[in-house]
């Protein structure tokens, strides 16, 4: 007993070999991901189509998994294929290659132009990478590699996997990689070199196939044939000059008005540089068996003339300067300014002294108060006029930013009937310029609704062309706060001389437009109004009928050519519309007001109960019988009144008056003061009527006014006649109706006597300082939608020049994000600056588009077929990753590109100094290196020595011995100026080895 109990008393610790350690978690973790992704079990799929790997989708899918505390990130990446590709399992396809290894072989994907690196190296369609997840870790120790590699076989084994599983070692920026694919009895390693400086007897095809048969190891004599696949690139650099079209613009003529093209109101396009910087030509040789070429340390039949495939590339200029996309950007950094005019200009332009500011703002604010000083006795204009001379006593003409020859061409652009200096010919021009014409309908044209910007044909629009040319050209922010200065001056006098501004179109302001357009609508609106009543002081008819209420239903019937035999009322009413005693009348308070017109009538005028007793009051302010209708009462015709227009408004009129009418509450005391306020255009309306029609009823106004309201009905009399009887609706008879409270409150007043209810003193005084106190900023933010406009209609304009349809695309996606953007009072900078940041793509894109074109003499082709061959080629430079010339070499493109390298050789040799005679070739070929000797050799002449290599070789071997099973071999190789690699995919046999 005691000898059997001696080992117990030896045990001193238990081992527990059931807990698992951070490999054999790290390596559960892969498995898992591995289950989770589906990627276990046998992998099938159809044989690729040619080019399938860069027309196709490629995607991938990431997670994170860690080993102990340091941190990996696995991504699957695939290419997309039809579910049946994936999913289809085959019976009885155990003994199948696995598919990555069938892809090893195929050629249909060599060289793929764009794509993950792998892809190229070794033409999987489906691959795992396992990296380190933050960018400046690496796997450095070759023991730390053996670890990771070992964990990928073990997951693959224990899976059942058919994926290849990559692992990224050293930095990130090498792009080195080990991996691993298993299958049924077969095993495929992945290997790479990475060297800087390249191995002699590696530049060429013989060395690589040593190296290739070296790791292969075949034990077979002979070995089966090498299949491989040959690539050269050749860079070209050395544009000539005369390829580029662009001319930069001259800016010294642009006072002359054209500057290369480029003038007032236009703005300027294209690359100041060549945006494509390099040529790519990639001369391939797809299918070649070992033994048909040479190419050695001595020797090379790789002429790329004779190369069956030649492919094209174009490398961009990184961010080329482009005139379109500097004049946006300039303009919009004018948006960050926090100066005003004045900072920017110097002093003040009306600072004398502090006493004469003083002055003008008490002379402004004296427009708008109740006084019975006429409005020439304020000598505003004579406080303009000398403002004007102080700005140019502070301000030399000299020292100013805008030169005089370039501030009149400007301002005549902006106001060309300001060029007839007659006066009877400036009002005439000044009333025909203000866009009576009927703007186009197209497309192009109603983008300002779109971007809610102004029209391309107004004073607007060409405003915010000349400020942006000037911010760029002419002085930048001080140009541009110097010119607004004037206009606004301009606008004063216009207002004050009854001159109606050209560029805008009639009628009030629009709001789809930007509120700087709505503002000088605005003016034009006062201009119109105040130029109609001192023509109507004058005696002489208006043009325009001041009683048209365009916009209400029931007076629609209502024209000014109507008039008949109430002409001598018209002209009458309009005779007195503006006394020299009443032009300010509506500056009165309310209770004078009432007075002085509405009592003086006699107080029969306001009779109540829809005036049923008669009533003797002399009928004014007519414009013509109605003609269908009559009074209900009194049986006599119902003459349409001249009524006030509606006071136009501008949208932040509109949002302020809607602020005010918010706040007035739900109480009734709210309620009631907001319907009075409503109903202002309605109590002047009813006071007309009144007054054209004396001993009327509320029904006869609504009648004509809101006829829908006026309920007629055929009813039977008591003698048994059917009569039409009518009356007021339900909504109308509702106790304490706004309308019955406004009729009996309305007193028979022409709209000649009643208040204004637009008025045009005030409200131009106000547009006129909101204009003065405008920064560069605010007005670069106010104009910015027009310059956005602007430059979509040149982009459009130079599209179709060029006809690319992913151009077109982009214009579209342009137009859509703008008018979303543009559509709110204040854009986020972010989502302005990729706006701008569309638009210089787009032009980038048509600058290229006419680089190349110039480059393959386009326009100079004369066969049509070889044109349109061009022209076809040319577009699918600019749309794909790289072009496959047809006819090789010897296509119209093909010879272009020849001819190209051909110059760029000459070019070099003769800035060289260097003869290309046949002796020297022989001296060389004794003295140079092997690689120099070997570069000067077969049609090098034509083209530099190629800046790329790479071979890819392929064969079917049995390994490791004899009796294994055959199975694919592949190595690429790249050779470059400062780089070498070699990525190899070995396969070997793991039942019969």
């Amino acid at each position: 007993m005691a000898a059997d109990s001696e080992p117990e008393s030896e045990v001193f610790e238990i081992t527990d070999f059931t807990t698992a350690s951070e490999w054999e978690r790290f390596i559960s973790k892969i498995e898992e991901v591995l289950n989770d992704w589906k990627l276990i079990g046998i992998s099938s799929g159809k044989p690729l189509e040619k080019g399938v790997y860069t027309t196709g989708t490629w995607e991938e899918k990431s997670d994170e998994i860690s080993f102990a505390d340091f941190k990996f990130s696995v991504t699957h990446h695939y290419l997309v294929q039809e579910p049946g590709d994936r999913d289809g399992r085959e019976e009885g396809v155990e003994d199948a290659l696995p598919l990555p290894m069938q892809d090893l072989l195929c050629m249909n994907n060599d060289f793929p132009p764009r794509a993950h690196c792998l892809v190229r190296w070794y033409g999987l369609r489906e691959f795992v990478v396992i990296a380190p997840a933050a960018n400046s870790d690496a796997v450095l120790s070759e023991s730390k590699c053996n670890l990771l590699l070992s964990s990928v076989s073990i997951a693959l084994g224990n899976t059942g996997c058919q994926v290849p599983l990559f692992v990224q070692i050293h930095q990130k920026w090498r792009r080195m990689y080990v991996g691993e694919c298993q299958g049924p009895g077969v095993r495929t390693d992945f290997e790479m070199v990475h060297l800087r400086k390249v191995p002699s007897q590696y530049t060429h095809l013989s060395g690589l196939l040593d190296v290739f048969k070296s790791k292969i190891g075949c034990p077979l004599t002979p070995l089966p044939p090498v299949s491989m696949a040959i690539r050269l690139t050749y860079v070209l650099q050395d544009w000539q000059q005369y390829f580029w079209p662009q001319q930069p613009p001259d800016i010294d003529a642009l006072v002359g008005g054209e500057v290369g093209g480029l003038e007032f109101g236009k703005l300027p396009f294209g690359a100041c540089e060549d945006p494509i910087s390099e040529l790519h030509l990639a001369t391939t040789w797809p299918h070649l068996t070992e033994g048909i070429i040479v190419d050695n340390d001595v020797y090379s039949d790789l002429d790329p003339i004779q190369a069956p495939q030649w492919s094209v590339r174009v490398r961009k200029a990184d961010n080329p300067q482009c005139l379109l996309g500097d004049f946006l950007n300039e303009f919009f950094k004018l948006c960050r300014r926090k100066e005003s005019t004045d900072e920017i200009l110097g002093r003040s332009a009306f600072e004398e002294d502090g006493k004469e500011v003083a002055d003008i703002t008490h002379a402004l604010s004296k427009l708008t108060e109740p006084a019975p000083v006429p409005i020439h006795k304020l000598s505003v204009t004579n406080m303009v006029h000398s403002a004007k001379k102080k700005i140019r006593k502070h301000r030399g003409v000299d020292e100013s930013p805008l030169n005089n020859e370039v501030l009149n061409t400007i301002l005549l652009f902006l106001f060309p009937d300001a060029a007839d200096k007659l006066a009877e010919g400036f009002e005439s021009r000044a009333g025909t310029s203000s866009g009576s014409s009927p703007p186009p309908e197209n497309e192009d044209y109603n983008l300002f609704s779109q971007f809610k910007s102004a029209p391309s044909d107004s004073l607007t629009y060409k405003l915010a062309l000349c400020l942006c040319m000037i911010n760029f050209y002419h002085g930048g922010v001080k140009g541009v706060a110097h010119l607004w200065q004037e206009f606004v001056l301009e606008m004063r006098y216009r207002w004050e001389n009854n001159y109606l501004i050209p560029g805008l179109a009639n009628g009030p302001p629009d709001l789809r437009c930007c509120l700087l357009h709505q503002k000088l609508q605005m003016l034009n609106c006062c201009i119109e109004r105040k130029k109609a009543r001192d023509e109507g002081k004058r005696g002489s008819m208006s043009d325009r009928s001041p009683g048209g209420s365009a916009g209400d239903p029931g007076k629609g019937a209502e024209s000014g050519d109507n008039l008949k035999e109430t002409d001598k009322e018209v002209g009458k009413s309009w005779d007195s519309w503006s006394d020299s005693e009443e032009e300010f009348f509506e500056c009165l308070s309310d209770t004078e007001d009432l007075k002085g017109n509405g009592q003086d009538n006699g107080k029969k005028g306001g009779a109540k109960e829809g005036s049923k007793e008669p009533v003797n009051l002399k009928p004014e302010g007519r414009l013509h019988p109605h003609g269908k209708l009559t009074l209900l009462h009194p049986g006599e015709p119902l003459y349409i009144p001249i009524t006030q227009e509606p006071a136009p408004m501008t949208e932040d009129l509109l949002e302020e008056q809607s602020e005010v009418l918010a706040k007035l509450g739900t109480s009734a005391e709210g309620a009631h003061l907001r319907a009075r306020m409503q109903s202002a255009c309605l109590l002047s309306d009813m006071e007309s009527f009144k007054a054209a029609n004396p001993g009327c009823c509320l029904e006869d106004f609504v009648r004509w006014y809101s006829p829908r309201d006026y309920i007629e009905e055929e009813v039977v009399d008591e003698k048994g006649n059917v009569v039409i009887k009518g009356e007021l609706s339900a909504r109308m008879k509702i106790p304490s109706n706004m309308w019955v409270e406004a009729w009996e409150t309305a007193k028979p007043v022409p709209a000649r006597r009643q208040k204004r209810l637009f008025d045009d003193t005030r409200e131009a005084e106000k547009v006129l300082h909101y204009l003065a106190i405008q920064k560069p900023a605010d007005l670069a933010r106010h104009l910015l939608p027009c310059i956005i406009h602007a430059a979509v209609l040149k982009v459009k304009e130079e599209e179709v020049l060029e006809d690319i349809s992913s151009v077109k695309k982009i214009i579209k996606q342009i137009i859509s994000h703008s008018s979303k953007v543009l559509r709110f009072p204040n854009p986020e900078d972010k989502k302005l600056e990729e706006i701008i940041a569309q638009i210089m793509s787009v032009e980038a894109i048509i600058a290229r588009a006419r680089s190349l074109k110039a480059k393959f003499g386009v326009e100079k082709c004369e066969n049509e077929e070889e044109k349109e061959d061009l022209q076809r080629f040319v577009n699918c430079l600019l749309e794909q990753p790289e072009v496959s010339v047809l006819g090789a070499g010897r296509g119209p493109a093909g010879s272009v590109i020849h001819k190209l390298f051909v110059n760029a050789q000459r070019l070099t040799e003769s800035s060289d100094e260097i003869s290309a005679v046949p002796p020297l070739d022989e001296e060389l070929r004794r003295s140079g290196s092997a690689d120099e000797r070997r570069l000067n050799t077969g049609s090098l002449s034509d083209f530099p020595p190629p800046t790329g290599r790479e071979i890819i070789l392929r064969t079917t071997v049995p390994r490791p011995a004899p009796y294994s099973k055959p199975l694919p071999q592949r190595m690429y190789s790249v050779l470059t100026k400062e780089d070498f690699r070699l990525a190899g995919a070995f396969s070997a046999d793991t039942t019969f080895f």
